[in-house]
């Protein structure tokens, strides 16, 4: 029905028709700004060197629209631009080309206008290393990628597993070094407080607080946690059994709600 008011609209004229619905998408889109789109797909890809990983969010309002073909086609289509294009930030990716006249910020908008939600493009992440492994979990909305030091197959394969470790424990850094300084000052002062709470000293409060840190560093910083298919192991450790060198050098991870 929209398509035939904007021909009605436009006299006939196609491509004036179109331009009529492409504003209204505009329109639509500003309507619908203070929405909540935590809806939509997480699409992690690698190219064919396996060198360049891209993760990215396009967000949606509803889970019926981000089941749509037309939806996952789009979000897929414009992963693989950002993967070909060399650019760095969505902003970037939304001024390439996506087809048909169109930019991928203005499909984005003839989106919003032919589904009537919000959609955007919620985040854009790119790893570069010598062996980059993508991860998406089933229904995409989760997904992950990880950078590694070395090529080779095993190392491919390890990728893999520490590629689907991040997407289910959800690392706060790398490592110890890597937690930003906001991060270990809360969490000394959660130490703190709960040290309180049980009646110890207040002498005693930085040292409990510390013992506290390092837990959440083994627990919470990808290379310390325990190997989700040899808790015995950390994650570094399992590396180290492939290659005394092989690393991880990088990861993102992307998830709706």
């Amino acid at each position: 029905m929209d398509c035939k008011k904007a021909l009605v609209e436009a006299d006939g004229d196609f491509e004036k028709a179109i331009e009529i619905l492409r504003k209204k998408g505009q329109k639509v889109a500003a309507n619908r700004g203070d929405r909540d789109a935590s809806e939509g797909l997480v699409v992690a890809k690698t190219d064919a060197s396996g060198k360049k990983g891209v993760i990215a969010i396009l967000s949606c309002e509803t889970d019926f629209v981000a089941k749509n073909a037309e939806f996952g086609q789009t979000a897929e289509k414009m992963v693989d631009i950002a993967l070909n294009s060399g650019v760095k930030t969505a902003d970037e990716l939304k001024a390439q080309t996506y087809g048909d006249g169109l930019t991928v910020g203005e499909k984005i908008t003839e989106m919003i206008g032919k589904i009537g939600e919000k959609i955007d493009l919620g985040a854009l992440d790119i790893i570069e290393a010598e062996a980059v492994v993508a991860y998406n979990h089933p229904g995409n909305q989760v997904a992950s990628m990880v950078g590694l030091n070395k090529q080779g197959n095993a190392v491919v394969e390890a990728g893999r597993d520490v590629a689907m470790q991040i997407a289910a424990m959800n690392p706060v850094a790398l490592d110890k070094d890597s937690v930003s300084s906001e991060i270990i000052e809360k969490e000394i002062e959660i130490g703190k407080d709960l040290a309180r709470q049980e009646g110890k000293p207040e002498d005693m409060l930085e040292k409990i607080a510390q013992g506290k840190l390092n837990k959440f560093f083994k627990e919470n910083t990808l290379l310390s946690q325990a190997f989700i298919k040899d808790n015995k192991k950390s994650v570094e450790e399992m590396l180290k059994g492939i290659d005394r060198d092989l690393t991880v050098t990088s990861f993102k991870r992307h998830a709706l709600n």
